[in-house]
């Protein structure tokens, strides 16, 4: 392919990846947004003339070379065209996550010295106002979104429209200097810096170079046989690197076309119109898509619920050995093809993923029954296991290689090692540069040889090479008796159910493990509507003796299927209770990309916690929670905590686990 013949080295930025995708790819599409229910397009010249513009606003307005520019506001075509302008003057781009509140934004804002802001609307351009005056270096901000605007005051509020006009009518002027600063990026200058979700402890500002960007946007597009036919949704966090490498990384590299939902409530839409061949998903995204399955055929009829359950049934048995290109007999391939005219293809379809070709989901474990699903119906979803520090990539599952227990082998170009206490190590040429601003942390995660310590236990297969991670190291631990304790492998398994959202496990050092559950609201809620179960709040329904029945009923299912696992069979849940609030990122339980903050729930919810070890029937608790707009209050509740039946299992299995 004539897009790939150049290799890395010749392109040594983004700038000039543009530039060649202008002279290949001119008249296709670049970007594409809807916007009042109409998708708007603009090919790859469009593109190239926009950003153009922006960077020359950019100058006229004083941005140097080194400058950082915050870019903060849902995924559009004018903010990513905002990061490469940026990467155009010789700034550096740091996207926010969009739903951080004012209070988070400051932290970032400060630790990067942000002198520039583009926001996409009013929403983000209050919380940059209310926290400016402890910003000493912020000087401008530039806004996508009008609305709402026009009462403010903008000597240093500027109109993304109008630093593109003043860009274009002072194009004489300062052509000459974007030109010298375009073609003086450097292979190892600055690309974008990206802030971690800081699962424990403030977020580092994780420095990644066009190297790091190009070479890993180079080496995985050519994995996968990306090409620049490809069909992408940006709809996650901007300031993710995942979003970073999909939708300016590998469409950079490649060509391929970035489409923006016009907003989360119409992504679903959004998806089935775009119908992607290149899709990218947390698990949670995975699981609440199965989630909505699941509520529809409940209330769909008899006969389209048996003829659900039996042809995915079959699909379970034989789609993966299909879709890996494994012998199977013509009988149960007829049955399947029956099945995707009845069943499979209908409900892709639905799901937006028609003409999925290569799928991935990553960012946390998911649970293999989930992704057995998605598979069943020929859905080509694969694991990759990577890092904000590793511009992603570390492993990935090659075609006709991917199993729910793995996550895959090594991406092209990245060791990996591990070490005595089961730690990953990885080094490639992805791996980022340094924390900004924290020599200590860059020295403990990365060291002179260029090896990154994950954080991540697990073990690299025989055979195969493929890798196991087992859990984060820090919450790998062993119980009282010596068992293995790994809590994610266990909230994996309760997740997969429709009615439980999140799960948090405790057992490290105790004699037997419990767990807080959250209840999925769509799902539970629809339960009770079919059973004629009256709520009035998601605390009521949380704490309904039905509800904790079905709960209860779930677990123990878990813990069945847990007790098979020899290593971890010690890791049944003895004891639960069903938490009176959703976790939520603005109360610090989760991150910004709805990780668990294990430690933080200990120590905020240790009056549950004892509860659950020392015999209680019952707890009241008090805690304090943070509204949509800011203000604080507390819940009161009294929470039930159930006891859930075990599998026994053979003392060997503790003495195995050690």
């Amino acid at each position: 392919m004539a897009y790939m013949s150049e290799g890395a080295e010749g392109l040594r930025s983004i700038p000039a990846l543009l530039k060649r995708n202008v002279s290949q790819f001119g008249g296709k599409p670049a970007y594409r947004e809807k916007e009042f229910g109409i998708w708007q397009s603009w090919t790859w010249e469009e593109t190239s003339a926009e950003i153009e513009a922006l960077a020359l606003g950019l100058l006229n307005l004083g941005v140097n070379r080194g400058d950082y520019v915050a870019v903060i506001g849902r995924n559009r075509p004018t903010l990513y065209w905002s990061i490469v302008a940026a990467q155009m003057c010789g700034a550096i781009p740091v996207p926010l996550y969009q739903d951080a509140v004012a209070e988070e934004m400051e932290y970032v804002l400060d630790h990067c010295g942000a002198r520039f802001v583009v926001a996409a609307d009013q929403e983000q351009v209050d919380k940059v106002i209310e926290i400016q005056d402890d910003l000493h270096q912020f000087e401008h901000m530039i806004y996508v979104d009008p609305r709402g605007m026009r009462k403010y005051d903008h000597r240093t509020l500027h109109e993304f429209s109008h630093v593109q006009e003043q860009g274009r009518a002072a194009r004489d002027e300062f052509m000459a200097e974007l030109e010298a600063r375009r073609g003086s990026l450097g292979y190892d200058d600055t690309c974008v810096m990206l802030y971690t979700s800081g699962t424990t402890g403030k977020p580092k500002g994780v420095v990644l170079s066009n190297r790091n960007i190009i070479e890993t946007a180079k080496a995985s597009s050519e994995f996968d046989h990306l090409g620049p036919g490809e069909e992408v949704l940006a709809y996650l966090p901007m300031a993710w690197v995942g979003d970073f490498i999909f939708s300016i990384g590998q469409a950079y590299w490649t060509g391929f076309c970035v489409n923006c939902p016009e907003s989360a409530d119409t992504m679903m839409t959004d998806l089935r119109e775009i119908a992607p061949s290149y899709y990218f998903a947390p698990p949670r995204v995975f699981e609440t898509q199965l989630t909505q399955i699941m509520i529809r055929m409940e209330d769909a009829s008899p006969l389209k619920r048996r003829m659900f359950h039996h042809f995915m049934a079959h699909a379970r048995r034989v789609g993966p050995r299909i879709l890996d290109g494994k012998p199977v007999g013509a009988w149960d391939r007829a049955k399947y093809a029956l099945g995707e005219w009845l069943v499979y293809g209908p409900l892709k379809n639905t799901l937006g993923f028609s003409r999925v070709r290569v799928g991935y989901t990553a960012g946390e474990a998911i649970g293999p029954e989930i992704f057995d699903f998605y598979r069943a119906l020929g859905i080509n979803l694969k694991q990759l296991y990577g890092q904000t520090e590793a511009s992603v990539f570390i492993t990935q599952q090659p075609d006709h290689e991917v199993r729910p227990d793995t996550v895959g082998v090594p991406s092209p170009g990245v060791e990996l090692r591990i070490d005595e206490s089961g730690e990953v190590f990885y080094r490639s040429p992805g791996v980022f540069v340094e924390y900004y601003k924290n020599v200590d942390s860059t020295a403990d995660t990365k060291d002179p040889e260029g090896w990154v310590a994950t954080g991540d236990a697990g073990f690299i297969e025989e055979g195969s090479g493929h890798l196991r991670i087992i859990d984060r190291a820090k919450d790998v631990g062993k119980m009282a008796d010596g068992a293995l304790f790994a809590p994610k492998y266990v909230e994996n398994k309760l997740k997969f159910y429709p009615n439980i959202l999140e799960a948090v496990v405790f057992g490290a050092g105790r004699d037997r493990c419990c767990a807080f559950i959250n209840i999925d609201l769509t799902a539970v809620g629809n339960w009770a509507e079919r059973n004629n179960i009256a709520y009035g709040s998601y605390q009521e329904l949380a704490g309904h003796p039905q509800v904790l029945d079905m709960i209860e009923g779930h677990v123990e299912e878990t813990n069945a299927s847990i007790a098979e696992d020899e290593m971890l069979s010690g890791c049944q849940v003895h004891r639960f209770l069903v938490l009176h609030k959703e976790l939520d990122a603005d109360d610090g339980e989760l991150t910004r990309t709805r990780k668990v903050r294990r430690k933080i729930i200990g120590e905020k919810f240790a009056d549950l916690v004892t509860a659950l070890y020392d015999g209680s029937e019952s707890i009241y608790t008090e805690t304090e929670v943070t509204y949509e707009d800011g203000r604080k209050g507390k819940i009161r509740a009294t929470l039930e905590i159930r006891d859930a039946k075990v599998v026994p299992v053979a003392p060997r299995a503790a003495v195995a686990a050690e």
